[in-house]
C-alpha cells in the first residue's frame, strides 16, 4: 500500500512553519536527531514568519483558513511568552 499524496496547500504551509517554531521552542524533538533543543531567535523568526503571512493574505484566506491561521499565530505567541 503506497502512502497517501501530501497536497500542497494552505494549511500544510502554515503547519510547516508553526512546527519549525515549536521544534525551536523544544516543544517537539527534531524528527531528524530525535532530540529537543531550544532556539529562542529561531522560534521568534518563524512566528514572525507566521504573522507575514497574515498580514501578506489579509483578506484573500477563506473563513476556515483565516482562523486556523490566527489560532496557531496566537497559540504560538503564548506558548512562546511562556518559553
Amino acid at each position: 500500500m503506497s502512502e497517501p499524496k501530501l497536497e500542497a496547500n494552505f494549511s500544510m504551509l502554515t503547519m510547516s512553519i508553526a512546527s519549525s517554531a515549536a521544534m525551536s521552542m523544544g516543544l517537539a524533538p527534531n524528527p531528524q536527531t530525535n532530540e529537543t533543543q531550544k532556539d529562542k531567535d529561531m522560534a521568534r523568526f518563524n512566528i514572525d514568519l507566521l504573522i507575514m503571512l497574515q498580514e501578506k493574505t489579509k483578506n484573500n484566506l477563506n473563513d476556515e483558513e483565516k482562523r486556523f491561521l490566527d489560532s496557531v499565530v496566537t497559540d504560538l505567541q503564548m506558548k512562546f511568552l511562556q518559553m
